[in-house]
């Protein structure tokens, strides 16, 4: 029995992270990528795993974990998942009602109509941590902040979005999984976790 009074080959370990801006949600890298990986952060046990992804140029919460059964659970439609995006002008209602009901988005060379999803403008901006690159010089006009909050969880699916209606994103932060929220942390913090109270 371990200390935590589950068989030893039950035991798991459960973590919190921030995801810094360019870093691959993974742990073995891809041919022809240099980009940091996971496994830089922190000093993980062998069979962690992302549960879900960031694309590289997205940040912000991401869990991990040694159970795979935990990932199937948390990557499952139940379970909402919030962004704050930055996107490129302003936003209209029209905008933001398209994207609560559901918009035509590409996907594996298809098409796909997203569920209907929660999406809010942000007023004022989300006190963030600077990202490692500037996202673009204000002179070139207006941007906004929305949340979106979404079940599920297709390929580049929010930046897909806000582009189908006109809104390119600039900056895409996940804030919450379920009940677990980003809070104060920093690009780059690890925290270990129990377990996940989502």
């Amino acid at each position: 029995m371990s200390e935590t009074g589950l068989p030893a080959e039950q035991t798991h370990f459960h973590y919190v992270i921030y995801k810094p801006y360019r870093y691959l949600s993974q742990f073995v890298p891809e041919t022809r990528k240099s980009k940091p990986l996971l496994g830089e952060l922190f000093d993980f046990p062998d069979k962690t795993m992302a549960i879900g992804r960031l694309d590289h140029d997205s940040e912000g919460l991401l869990l991990l974990t040694t159970d795979g059964m935990q990932s199937h659970l948390i990557r499952s439609k139940t379970i909402e998942k919030e962004y704050y995006v930055q996107v490129d002008g302003e936003v209209s209602e029209a905008q933001l009602s398209l994207l609560r009901q559901g918009v035509e988005i590409g996907i594996s060379g298809g098409k796909y109509l997203t569920l209907p999803c929660k999406v809010e403008q942000l007023a004022p901006e989300p006190n963030l941590p600077e990202r490692g690159r500037k996202v673009r010089d204000a002179r070139h006009g207006p941007t906004s902040w929305l949340s979106v909050t979404i079940g599920e969880g297709k390929n580049r699916q929010v930046r897909k979005m806000t582009a189908a209606v006109g809104l390119p994103t600039l900056r895409l932060v996940r804030v919450r999984i379920g009940n677990i929220r980003l809070k104060q942390m920093k690009p780059g913090e690890v925290i270990p976790i129990s377990n996940f109270a989502i």
